[in-house]
């Protein structure tokens, strides 16, 4: 199935957010069924909160997903097939969201069949005359990287959250235009695993969002143009280290080391916006060439091929930078292959500043050619 398209996607014309749910459970089947199941039962819940708002009955949020069942059942509102499709998926949510064993790809399949005969009976019976539902079909295994089962539970906890937003919509008089923003927002998130926004980092009226695949990034000061000193003494104080470390507001950072001020403060704020910018691009890059090599410096990169790999790291085959070859040669790096991938780490050396280690990239990148 490609990053567009999921089998749910017929529903975006009644909802959106129910649509998009359904795709998060979708991804979530062979990297983690326990995550699947437990969610499973918000989607079920919030299909029946539709049913109950248009048969009139008590649709309080408080009530729980067996009274919803009880009360439907009661006024004769659920076929057989459907009452008891409907109790699998609770239950098998319940035991997912208690139980502490291992939970098998199958139950998670299961409960995938349980949801389309439910919504299938949800279309025909409460959806648009015209709409139709497709004929079933098993999720397809992703051969890609999947979602961390972390990054999931944050994906569908801002889903189903903008779910229950939108059934309670008129209720509590909830201004359609955050709503409307808020799924602009979900349904431009990139599909590649590690994009999901984890948290957020501000200062003044700025927000920066941190995604997943940089919640517990190293900040390498080197990669931080205007605010290397400081990341190095915030290191030194044991802060700042890694982005998690970092504060939600960036505003009074610089108070943990001396004789430094709020203008650190917003410089770092605007490296970061760099610095995350590069990263996302390399994440896309490595995802999309999986299983190749590269060599990064700044928001550029190399490939690196096996012929670059075996070029020696010496003074013939590169000019102008012999302090960094004497040096690399006497850590026994000695060939092109055995370089870090983050050439800006090289600018740690005596007397090898970042123009130097820039004059080593311009070669590398001749060489490639």
């Amino acid at each position: 199935m490609d990053k567009q398209s999921y089998f749910y996607q017929f529903l975006q014309p009644i909802s959106k957010e129910l649509a998009y749910v359904a795709r998060e459970l979708e991804n979530s089947i062979f990297s983690s069924p326990r995550t699947m199941l437990t969610h499973a039962r918000v989607f079920v819940e919030n299909i029946l909160q539709q049913v109950m708002k248009v048969e009139k009955l008590p649709n309080d949020p408080w009530i729980s997903l067996k009274e919803r069942l009880d009360m439907l059942g009661e006024n004769d509102i659920l076929p057989e097939e459907i009452r008891d499709a409907l109790h699998y998926v609770r239950k098998a949510g319940n035991q997912a969201a208690h139980d502490s064993r291992v939970f098998r790809f199958s139950e998670a399949l299961h409960s995938w069949e349980a949801l389309y005969k439910i919504v299938k009976w949800y279309v025909e019976v409460y959806g648009p005359v015209e709409m139709e539902v497709p004929d079933y079909q098993d999720p397809k295994i992703q051969p890609e990287q999947s979602y961390d089962i972390t990054e999931l539970e944050v994906r569908l906890k801002s889903l189903e959250d903008l779910l229950m937003a939108s059934v309670h919509q008129k209720e509590e008089e909830l201004a359609h235009e955050e709503v409307a923003a808020s799924m602009e927002t979900i349904e431009v998130v990139p599909e590649q695993p590690g994009f999901t926004a984890i948290r957020y980092l501000s200062y003044g009226n700025e927000k920066l969002a941190i995604p997943y695949f940089l919640r517990d990034a190293f900040l390498l000061p080197q990669r931080f143009a205007k605010s290397e000193l400081f990341l190095i003494r915030l290191g030194a104080e044991q802060q700042a280290r890694i982005m998690s470390e970092l504060p939600s507001n960036l505003e009074g950072l610089h108070k943990y080391v001396k004789r430094y001020n709020e203008k650190n403060d917003e410089n770092l704020f605007e490296d970061l916006k760099v610095y995350m910018e590069e990263e996302k691009a390399r994440r896309k890059l490595t995802l999309e060439r999986s299983g190749e090599l590269f060599f990064f410096y700044k928001d550029k990169h190399i490939v690196v091929t096996e012929e670059l790999s075996k070029i020696p790291l010496s003074a013939e085959q590169f000019t102008g930078i012999p302090s960094l070859l004497r040096q690399l040669n006497n850590d026994q790096i000695e060939t092109v292959g055995q370089l870090p991938k983050e050439l800006v780490i090289l600018a740690k050396y005596d007397n090898v500043g970042i123009g130097t280690v820039e004059k080593l990239f311009e070669q590398l990148k001749e060489k490639q050619k």
